[in-house]
């Protein structure tokens, strides 16, 4: 199996159309990196809501344990391959969010994934969860893949007003179908109530 350098993954095509495509509100894009191949079906969650968004992005395998050099020359290449907000999700001892943190100071936002050898999850959460002060990772909740996705987006939104109307508009869009729920729920309650 070919050794796969980030050189090859900053010219790698992104999930999407090319870069002058206009469905990209954002110049930067997210890095979403997973400790295994197994955390694609909650890593790959990011990847829809960002695509969803507009926003670039690249997925990859990146062990702290197994390709530590790998994780070292991702983390630290990062923001010269227009990377603005990893995503990084790992079960277990879940090192990845918080060893890429400590190598870059661009935002990581932690996903602790539920694996196979997780203690319900917990060892993960409590991983990524517990950085020591001065590195600091954004956690979400266990198999959050999709938050850690909208929350990167967020992120780059400060500084995108275009991308910030995109996030607006999706939370008015969970808005409405809450309400839609409201009308539904109290109109199955009053014909319970009247028998």
């Amino acid at each position: 199996m070919p050794a796969h350098s980030m050189r090859d993954l900053h010219h790698a095509p992104l999930n999407g159309p090319g870069l002058e495509s206009p469905l990209y509100l954002c110049a930067m894009k997210v890095g979403i990196i997973m400790g295994s191949k197994s955390d694609l079906p909650v890593l790959e969650q990011a990847a829809e809501i960002l695509t969803e968004l507009g926003v670039q992005h690249e997925m990859t395998v990146v062990s702290a344990h197994r390709t530590p050099d790998r994780m070292v020359e991702y983390a630290r290449s990062a923001r010269d391959r227009g990377i603005g907000v990893i995503v990084a999700g790992a079960g277990g001892a879940a090192h990845l969010p918080g060893m890429v943190a400590s190598l870059t100071s661009l935002p990581v936002v932690g996903v602790p994934v539920k694996s196979s050898n997780s203690i319900d999850g917990w060892d993960s959460i409590l991983s990524i969860l517990q950085m020591p002060s001065g590195i600091p990772v954004a956690t979400v909740a266990l198999d959050g893949g999709r938050n850690a996705g909208l929350l990167a987006a967020r992120i780059l939104s400060a500084g995108n007003v275009a991308l910030a109307e995109r996030l607006d508009a999706y939370a008015e869009a969970l808005r409405d179908k809450v309400m839609d729920s409201v009308d539904a729920v109290e109109t199955k309650g009053r014909r319970i109530q009247q028998g």
